[in-house]
């Protein structure tokens, strides 16, 4: 894994799952990582089995965005600067149109959404100081397969997609780096923000039987970063083998 020692990954959504996985995988190659999400204890044991030296934990919630450039400040305050910009905070809230569950619909939105943006805007300013930077968004198969009662999750992931592609084109000047990763089913507290009757007994029963860990996405982090300076990696798709949607 050349060049990620010594490179300072800021993450949200970094409290379990995908996000965990990552950083505890970026720091064993060197990185340093600076970890975001609103449950600050699970942060704090975070950083304990990481080192102090090696990480750093910051309440965030990602739909504010006066949070998310706090908690970018603080990365820089504390590690001297940035170098990769981890976009992972996102719910699922997987529910056929017609129950209406509005309020659900406006917090996908807020989360993944809005927060991916908050996160751009955070960082874009210094990695276009400093020349240089790498963005990685994470979107779904949700984002390129829409499937019943998924219109808002895979809107919303759809959303990120256009996101990056857009924010690719346009920081190229700026020697800066955009990566979508997609995961399908990994195994982490995701499908617990399915609560729709029904829906979310069916989405348990196919994680149960199909999800794989979620180092999967840590070993995706790693190959984008792990990239020379002038290869960039756009999209990395993937799910479990037994995985048919």
């Amino acid at each position: 894994m050349e060049n990620i020692k010594g490179k300072v990954v800021v993450i949200t959504g970094a409290s379990s799952g995908l996000g965990a996985a990552a950083a505890r995988q970026l720091v064993q190659q060197g990185a340093k990582v600076a970890l975001g999400a609103r449950r600050l204890e699970r942060l704090q044991a975070l950083v304990k089995e990481l080192g102090a030296d090696n990480a750093s934990a910051f309440r965030v919630d990602v739909t504010e965005q006066a949070q998310v450039d706090a908690f970018v400040a603080h990365a820089v305050a504390r590690f001297g600067r940035i170098d990769v910009m981890l976009n992972n905070a996102g719910i699922m809230p997987l529910s056929p149109l017609e129950m209406l569950r509005c309020e659900e619909w406006g917090r996908c939105i807020d989360v993944n959404i809005k927060g991916v943006l908050w996160g751009i805007a955070a960082a874009l300013p210094h990695f276009k100081q400093q020349q240089g930077g790498q963005f990685i968004n994470v979107s779904s198969v949700a984002g390129h397969k829409v499937l019943e009662g998924g219109a808002i999750y895979s809107a919303t992931k759809y959303a990120v997609r256009v996101i990056s592609e857009s924010l690719r084109q346009e920081v190229k000047a700026y020697n800066i780096r955009t990566t979508v990763i997609s995961p399908g089913a990994v195994a982490t507290e995701l499908p617990a923000s399915v609560t729709a009757p029904g829906v979310k007994e069916a989405v348990a029963d196919l994680y149960r039987s199909t999800a794989i860990p979620a180092d999967s996405f840590g070993r995706c982090v790693l190959f984008a970063i792990s990239q020379p300076a002038d290869v960039d990696v756009n999209e990395i798709l993937y799910r479990p083998t037994q995985q048919m949607l």
